[in-house]
């Protein structure tokens, strides 16, 4: 089921201002707000990668947005201080065996369950990753954040979040009335837009080293995805074992003689 904008984020215009809408609305549920957004949905190559996020504060970091519209260099510079805007995160992943297995959009509900699950969410059994979860702080962590101290059983025991997820879909395997979907979120909440500037850049730098472990692909300037520089070099060099066989572009499968 696809789920259309909430209406209390109607007219919201940056970051910031949706973040405090969200917050606004997670606090009549005594609820901490978790931004969730993944990258690598659309590469031939390479895992599909999620991140889960907390912020300190809505608007700790104005400059938060949609990482496509940040240059790489931006991302790469925003990186260090949108953990630290961070009471807690963690990035997961997905490997290129699992999309095959279960399809892409399982794999990325996957990966967004495990890096749920390293914050502290209860009732997730995801296994661990192929690449380890890259972790910061906990879900109890952040509801402390600006509270005064408590003991941790106690905070734990009636904590709840709401998990503001990119996109139109809720994900599968974590109870649906605690997400609320947010179209193009990672323009819109600030806390999305960490996750996705921390998902993004976390990818970029494995395909950096998928391109030294497999030198000629170009992964370190296109991400995986399916330039006109990667197809030619899986013409000129075959797959590697980080290509997703279920991904094959048209103009390859009769070419490389790939399954249709």
């Amino acid at each position: 089921m696809k789920f259309k904008l909430p209406e209390f984020l109607q007219g919201v215009e940056t970051p910031v201002e949706g973040e405090k809408a969200m917050r606004a609305y997670a606090a009549e549920k005594n609820a901490i707000v978790v931004g969730i957004d993944e990258v690598g949905r659309g590469p031939l190559a390479g895992p599909v990668v999620a991140c889960a996020a907390v912020l300190k504060a809505p608007d700790i970091m104005p400059e938060l947005n949609d990482s496509k519209k940040l240059s790489r260099p931006k991302r790469e510079a925003m990186f260090d201080a949108v953990k630290e805007a961070c009471a807690c995160y963690a990035i997961a992943s997905a490997s290129v065996e699992e999309i095959d297995e279960m399809n892409i959009l399982e794999a990325d509900f996957l990966a967004m369950r495990r890096a749920l699950q390293a914050l502290g969410m209860p009732g997730l059994n995801a296994p661990a990753p192929k690449i380890p979860v890259e972790v910061k702080g906990t879900l109890a962590d952040a509801a402390s954040v600006g509270e005064p101290a408590e003991p941790l059983s106690s905070l734990v025991s009636r904590l709840s979040s709401l998990i503001a997820v990119d996109g139109n879909l809720k994900i599968h395997g974590v109870p649906e009335e605690i997400q609320i979907p947010v179209v193009k979120g990672d323009g819109r909440i600030a806390s999305i837009s960490a996750a996705s500037i921390l998902a993004k850049v976390f990818r970029d730098r494995y395909m950096d080293k998928l391109e030294e472990t497999y030198p000629g692909y170009g992964f370190d300037k296109h991400a995986g995805y399916g330039t006109k520089a990667h197809l030619d070099a899986i013409r000129r060099l075959g797959q590697t074992p980080e290509h997703r066989k279920s991904f094959h572009p048209k103009s390859l499968q009769v070419e490389l003689d790939l399954p249709l």
